[in-house]
């Protein structure tokens, strides 16, 4: 009897889907006319490892209203948020990489010790390859809080940066830039979930 040798089928990459089922259309606008706060628009790009723009990925934000408070349940002052404002959004990447979304610079939330946390969004990046999202968070240049904040204090100050958009002149919003590199040189902090 001949012995028959098993071996190792070929890799599988994950997507990318994310155009054809997650992003129908508008859920990078965050506010309506009705949200309360600044609006603002944040943009950007995302490279790969070799820093060529990444042009199928998808980026989610989740974050709290201008006043600190989460629009979801699992927020306990879920009843003081702001109804008008959705909290979460998807851009899928276009072109070269670019990504955007309309929504409102968040509020600074209280931690469980009742002191205020620097304002940030948080962030979530899918991308062909990556068997697991990747998880990060934007905190705003222009905040004096970013100098007190645990997170930010307790990375290498070489590597902080990435974590930071910057301002950008707009010519109606404010704007924000906030690239994201998923490896190699200037590669962004990320956090596991």
């Amino acid at each position: 009897m001949t012995e028959k040798l098993l071996t190792q089928t070929g890799s599988q990459t994950v997507g990318p889907f994310f155009h054809n089922s997650l992003i129908l259309g508008g859920e990078n606008i965050l506010v309506n006319e009705q949200t309360v706060g600044q609006p603002i628009m944040i943009e950007g790009v995302i490279y790969d490892g070799d820093g060529v723009p990444v042009p199928d990925a998808l980026i989610e934000i989740w974050q709290p209203d201008a006043q600190g408070f989460f629009n979801h349940p699992a927020d306990p002052h879920h009843a003081l948020a702001d109804q008008a404002f959705r909290g979460f959004g998807r851009s899928g990447t276009v072109n070269q990489g670019q990504f955007y979304f309309k929504t409102v610079k968040p509020g600074a939330r209280l931690d469980p010790a009742g002191q205020q946390q620097t304002p940030y969004i948080n962030v979530r990046v899918f991308a062909r390859g990556m068997l697991i999202h990747a998880v990060t968070r934007l905190y705003f240049a222009d905040e004096q809080a970013n100098q007190r904040d645990p997170l930010l204090n307790a990375i290498d100050p070489a590597r902080r940066q990435t974590l930071i958009a910057q301002p950008k002149a707009a010519s109606d919003l404010p704007c924000y830039h906030f690239d994201i590199r998923l490896q190699g040189e200037g590669e962004t902090v990320f956090f596991y979930p």
